[in-house]
């Protein structure tokens, strides 16, 4: 299935290539920058009603915006980007469907504990997405944090998404070696997320053709969705079409598949 998303930075919407998200602002390269406000992409979205997209926001200066497309399809949209224990639940107030927490579950390049267990204790396991988008090393998939720049010590695997599900309802994994460079997605990253995983997971990173989300359909086993980016038209992309992903979602319902 298609899973819509909007990407903010400095309170707007942009698609940008993951492995360049780094402190220097002046090094990130941008593929697009809307000239459309967030909440116009939510209306979209609500209309088409594509369900379990994403806000992103990407560093300070976007809960305005993020908060605004929340408002337009309430209950329609996670939220990620700085969300701790302490803010996750006026997120969800603000109509968010579910919080998307990495970086601050993890501490010193280590999973927290205490933390994530904080964080089920406030908002419970049914609204929390864990993001354990990953870029590869030695042959593994390490999860990333800090703007995918640090990797930590955890190596995705069956055991790890085991253990982390009995926490979240959801995974969100960025392949971002390949985020925003549309060569095609990370095939062998889907396959085994559709091996290892229990819960739902969306992938993003690579996507650039409509028969990408019929490979992640395959791969992912059915329980893989894909989010597309850089490729598609509405964010200026030549690869994919956004009416073409909300019939293939369509079909996909008609035909029972999720």
């Amino acid at each position: 299935m298609f899973r819509p998303c909007i990407d903010l930075r400095d309170g707007k919407v942009v698609q940008i290539v993951g492995g360049t998200l780094g402190n220097d602002p002046v090094a990130v390269k941008t593929n697009f920058v809307s000239e459309r406000p967030a909440a116009w992409f939510a209306e979209l979205y609500k209309r088409d009603a594509l369900t379990g997209g994403h806000v992103i926001m990407l560093g300070v200066g976007n809960e305005a915006a993020a908060r605004s497309a929340l408002a337009a399809y309430p209950g329609g949209l996670q939220i990620g980007g700085g969300v701790t224990a302490a803010n996750a639940p006026d997120w969800l107030d603000a109509g968010a469907s579910h919080v998307i927490v990495t970086s601050w579950v993890f501490r010193d390049g280590q999973v927290d504990r205490e933390r994530l267990a904080e964080l089920v204790k406030r908002i419970g396991k049914d609204r929390l997405v864990l993001d354990l988008s990953c870029r590869k090393r030695d042959g593994n998939y390490f999860v990333v944090t800090d703007r995918w720049q640090k990797f930590t010590d955890l190596i995705l695997s069956a055991t790890t998404l085991a253990t982390f599900a009995e926490s979240c309802a959801e995974f969100l994994i960025h392949a971002v070696d390949v985020e925003g460079l549309c060569r095609g997605i990370d095939g062998k990253l889907v396959s085994a997320l559709g091996q290892w995983s229990t819960i739902p997971i969306t992938y993003a990173g690579g996507a650039n053709s409509l028969s990408d989300l019929e490979t992640v359909a395959r791969l992912g086993q059915g329980k893989v969705g894909l989010t597309i980016g850089s490729a598609l038209d509405i964010f200026g992309g030549r690869g994919v079409r956004y009416a073409d992903v909300v019939a293939f979602n369509r079909s996909a319902l008609a035909q029972g598949k999720t």
